[in-house]
């Protein structure tokens, strides 16, 4: 896990999504805590899932935490 990014989420929008950066990297928007899974897998880290992201601490919540989607 030593290798893994930092991974930063940033404060809702308007309409509730998230801006997500993998490292240096931004690699979109996500309107709920599946779909940062689903940038994390596409990262590589696969074997990811919800529980993974809401307990890790490769993750840096702006704005609030994973239960926050709404602005």
């Amino acid at each position: 896990m030593a290798t893994d990014p930092t991974v930063t989420v940033y404060p809702p929008t308007e309409d509730g999504g998230r801006r997500i950066r993998i490292g240096d990297r931004f690699v979109g928007i996500a309107y709920g805590i599946l779909d940062v899974a689903a940038f994390l897998q596409e990262a590589g880290l696969q074997d990811w899932d919800e529980m993974d992201v809401a307990r890790s601490r490769l993750i840096e919540w702006r704005g609030g935490g994973p239960d926050q989607w709404k602005h």
